[in-house]
């Protein structure tokens, strides 16, 4: 959480809880809008020539132990969430937006004033920046099984349970040298289809930047995290101007048939992945 400047100390203090930073152009759609739980309407604040789109909400509501509590919870988070998003979003259908952090408050609307003014300049650059451009997310994954043995590999020579050992019958000459053979070759299949991976996750990263303002490449997820058993090869975010979007559709279905992989492509987002890099 960012809480700036909101004392918890008593219930009856109110906070002012910002979604994002717009320019001059007053958003439409964004007044009155619900926004997080248990605040009053969504409206705006003016400083300086830019607006910041705010709801003011109880402070003791974001006290350090009740957003714990929260973070614990994953269907109260997931409400916050989508209700901060959507706002961001709603603001950002009229032109473009910074979007803040969850949960990014201040003690009063002078301090918000004063404390989002001193960014001023930074949120100008990335208006300026992302202006007719949305962000598009790009996952690359490998189409082979993961690098898991094949279950069909013997382990060795079998021995019926209840039987001593010695008198199962003998492995056939070379059995444990095939064994060993076959091992070597699925170890060496595995990392043929682990560089091709790499290879082809490399090869669409460089093609969409071709495409992109800006790029960011993001931590892959684990296969048992999405509940994919997929090898994620590639988690990439690009930055790319709006008359550039139905490029990115043809893009993806050509690099999955010159690649091998699965490319899957999602979007268009608010750029929150490209503001704190000005």
């Amino acid at each position: 959480m960012t809480q700036r400047g909101a004392d918890p100390s008593s219930a009856d203090v109110d906070a002012v809880y910002v979604f994002a930073v717009c320019d001059t152009r007053t958003p439409a759609g964004v007044a009155g809008l619900p926004g997080v739980p248990g605040g009053d309407a969504v409206r705006t604040l003016p400083f300086g020539e830019l607006t910041a789109v705010v709801q003011t909400v109880r402070a003791a509501d974001f006290t350090e132990e009740a957003w714990q509590a929260r973070l614990s919870d994953r269907q109260q988070l997931e409400r916050y969430a989508r209700a901060h998003h959507h706002v961001v979003s709603a603001a950002a259908e009229a032109g473009p937006v910074v979007p803040l952090p969850l949960a990014t408050l201040y003690h009063g609307e002078q301090r918000a004033r004063s404390a989002l003014a001193a960014e001023a300049a930074r949120f100008r650059a990335v208006l300026e920046r992302t202006a007719d451009h949305a962000e598009w997310g790009v996952k690359v994954y490998s189409t082979g099984s993961g690098g898991a043995d094949r279950p069909d590999l013997p382990a060795g020579p079998a021995v019926t349970p209840g039987r001593p050992a010695e008198r199962t019958s003998r492995p056939a000459p070379g059995a444990g040298l095939a064994y060993l053979e076959r091992k070597r070759g699925l170890r060496a299949e595995r990392e043929q289809r682990q560089d091709a991976a790499i290879r082809a996750a490399e090869m669409v990263d460089a093609e969409f930047q071709r495409v992109a303002a800006a790029a960011r490449r993001l931590r892959s997820h684990a296969p048992e995290l999405a509940g994919d058993r997929r090898v994620q090869a590639l988690n990439a975010t690009y930055l790319v101007a709006k008359d550039r979007t139905e490029e990115l559709g043809r893009l993806a279905r050509t690099l999955e048939q010159s690649t091998g992989a699965q490319v899957e492509l999602s979007g268009p987002w608010v750029p929150y992945s490209f503001v704190g890099e000005v």
